[in-house]
């Protein structure tokens, strides 16, 4: 495999690459997770999406892509790029997890797609090294680099990910991915 040309899996998401530079390889994986997120999604209607069928917990696949979303917003255009932005859905729902009543999944998709993209433009000629700061939380005011925001949002993806084959798994059966 070389990293000059993309390869896709059978079921379309991007392998990351194997070799070359770092700023490409970090964000293949992160594309990959992305897609991932996706995949979890694909064929399911908006009831499915918002049901929350691993109890105790409430979380949903739509929550997660609105959750995402906000993550997004955050990590690359508030903290790398120092932009003041409002939460993606609002004051009060600042996680992004909260559904409502209207909002189905073809939306959270789009919205979660445009942060992607506005991400990317906002980072787009900054260096590995370049600096942002935390804007609240714990760890307010720290510097991190944009190479610590790929890893973190390549670790966060991971981790949503997870949640959401348990919970894709609970819904219709579907596995694996």
């Amino acid at each position: 495999m070389t990293t000059d040309a993309p390869q896709t899996l059978p079921d379309g998401r991007p392998i990351p690459l194997m070799t070359g530079a770092e700023r490409p390889m970090l964000e293949s994986w992160l594309d990959f997770h992305r897609a991932t997120l996706e995949l979890k999604c694909e064929g399911l209607d908006d009831a499915q999406v918002r049901r929350a069928p691993a109890r105790p917990s409430e979380l949903t696949l739509l929550g997660l892509v609105q959750h995402l979303a906000e993550c997004e917003r955050n990590w690359f255009q508030r903290v790398a790029g120092g932009l003041d932005l409002p939460p993606v859905y609002g004051r009060g729902n600042e996680s992004g997890y909260g559904l409502e009543p209207g909002r189905g999944i073809r939306e959270a998709l789009d919205v979660w797609r445009r942060e992607v993209a506005r991400g990317r433009e906002v980072c787009a000629g900054r260096s590995l090294e370049s600096t942002g700061r935390i804007g609240d939380g714990p760890m307010a005011g720290v510097a991190v680099s944009l190479r610590w925001v790929l890893i973190h949002m390549i670790e966060e993806y991971a981790r949503h990910n997870g949640h959401a084959d348990i919970l894709r798994e609970r819904l219709d059966g579907v596995t694996g991915a």
